[in-house]
């Protein structure tokens, strides 16, 4: 696959996986998803450089399942909450203390 974006893989996995996912809804395919984020962990912790690729992937995959099922355009969400800088301070390169979470 050529470079993606975000809209290209949101069509892809739509694609691939809408019907299964959306039959079996948003709060089922969200466990799914935190198994997922699960496993993330383990492989930022142990995991090599191939493993946190796969569990990176995996871990868009399902937010990206989730997204579709509820009908969210991630490249819409990504624009109007980012694009325009740090949410909190408007910045590009954020300046907000630490700690404040934007």
């Amino acid at each position: 696959m050529a470079d993606v974006t975000i809209a290209d893989f949101q069509r892809l996995i739509h694609r691939m996986y809408f019907a299964k996912d959306s039959d079996r809804g948003a709060e089922a395919t969200f466990l799914w998803f935190m198994e997922e984020v699960g496993e993330l962990a383990t492989a930022i912790r142990t995991g090599t450089a191939d493993e946190l690729r796969g569990e990176f992937a995996d871990v868009f995959a399902w937010l990206t399942t989730i997204a579709n099922i509820k009908g969210i355009d991630l490249t819409d969400a990504v624009q109007k909450k980012y694009g325009s800088g740090c949410p909190g301070c408007g910045c590009y390169v954020c300046n907000c203390p630490d700690s404040e979470k934007p």
